[in-house]
């Protein structure tokens, strides 16, 4: 996700450096570079040789005659984005007024006036975030087109963001943006449907695939809203569904207003007519009736025929051959933009191998989940072309 991308890491002093090294860590193993900046303050929290041996690269601590933070954020300097993480409500307050007064704010002013995109993870105490001043200096800084990565609100604390929603939007920062005033529809996981109020039926699905869909379409840019069976996420606007039912009437809902629809998720194909009460256990044989669901790109399809769609079809059987044919035959039945086939296999599994089908020819891919999202979202970047408002 950060192949080839130089990260100036600026760590000020709120006790959420203690996580700098593990956030170093991810950006490098994200294909990242990073070099870091401290201010004096973080020094006595975290030392810099541990930020130096996360990065494996000097520390700046201090401004000398090599003027580093020209060096590092300069016009032509070395760094392609400027991530502030941990950035107290000191440091906001100083990045927002333009006082250089530490290695890190000095930093910021020369990435600011350089054109340097800047990602800011605040971490503080509570009654700080919510002080009126700050909320003013974070809204000046956002002004200017600095990213803030929302910090988890928790035990009276404003306590720095995952390092995952961290890396996320360093790469949206970072990257270009392709789907840039692109709305994205996704769905991911699998529907649930309900036997009784005890008892359900599902599948194996792990919603990783459509997850990564989201993530790498937020990366490039796009608005994304993810339909889907679990919580919320820092990359998308969530709808929360459980049956597929649910899930058909919630993509309905916003499809109008959607540039395209990645639709990733395992829909029940069959639902039941759910009992009232638990069902009774011990009984010796017990037959349930199955219903088919609609499908819901045929229902999108029907509401919605100029909609660019991306359909996911899974097989247990037929090999390399077979998926391909069976994709191509649902592109033809509902004029999908293209579609993702993969072996049954690979449900809930980290690791994936899929074929991306389009027309005569197909593409494979092999790797990870979030490789694939990005192959996926790429491919729809690619078919939906630059949206008119960004060349305007």
């Amino acid at each position: 996700m950060l192949e080839g991308v130089n990260v100036v890491l600026g760590v000020s002093g709120s006790i959420a450096a203690v996580k700098t090294v593990e956030l170093a860590h991810e950006l490098r193993r994200q294909g990242a570079a990073v070099r870091a900046v401290m201010t004096d303050s973080a020094t006595g929290i975290v030392h810099p040789w541990a930020v130096e041996f996360a990065t494996d690269a000097d520390v700046v601590t201090e401004l000398t005659g090599r003027v580093e933070h020209v060096e590092l954020c300069g016009v032509d300097g070395w760094g392609d984005v400027l991530l502030l993480a941990p950035a107290t409500a000191n440091t906001v307050g100083k990045v927002a007024a333009a006082v250089d007064d530490t290695p890190v704010t000095t930093a910021a002013t020369t990435a600011l006036g350089a054109g340097l995109p800047v990602v800011v993870a605040p971490a503080m105490h509570e009654p700080m975030y919510d002080h009126p001043g700050v909320i003013d200096a974070i809204e000046r800084v956002e002004s200017w087109g600095v990213d803030f990565v929302d910090p988890r609100i928790e035990e009276g604390k404003a306590k720095i963001a995952t390092a995952d929603a961290i890396v996320t939007a360093v790469a949206r920062a970072a990257g270009d943006q392709p789907l840039a005033g692109r709305h994205v529809v996704v769905t991911a996981g699998a529907t649930t449907e309900s036997v009784d109020p005890v008892r359900t039926l599902s599948n194996r699905a792990s919603g990783r695939t459509g997850r990564a869909v989201a993530r790498a379409c937020h990366v490039l840019g796009a608005e994304v809203t993810l339909v889907h069976d679990g919580g919320d996420v820092p990359y998308a606007t969530v709808e929360g569904v459980e049956s597929a039912a649910e899930m058909t009437a919630a993509v309905a809902e916003v499809a109008a207003e959607a540039d395209a629809l990645v639709s990733a998720a395992a829909i029940s194909d069959y639902t039941v007519e759910a009992a009232d009460e638990k069902i009774r256990s011990g009984q010796e044989r017990l037959t349930i009736e199955l219903e088919p669901t609609p499908k819901l790109i045929d229902t999108v399809r029907a509401d919605h025929p100029d909609l660019p769609i991306v359909g996911f079809k899974v097989e247990s059987a037929g090999g390399d051959e077979g998926l391909v044919a069976r994709a191509r035959n649902l592109i033809e039945r509902v004029d999908l933009a293209f579609v993702v086939a993969n072996d049954a296999s690979v449900m809930g599994e980290a690791e994936t191998r899929a074929l991306l089908v389009e027309g005569d020819a197909h593409d494979e891919y092999t790797g990870d989940k979030g490789g694939l999202g990005l192959a996926v979202a790429k491919k729809l970047a690619g078919k939906l072309g630059e949206h008119p408002s960004v060349t305007e």
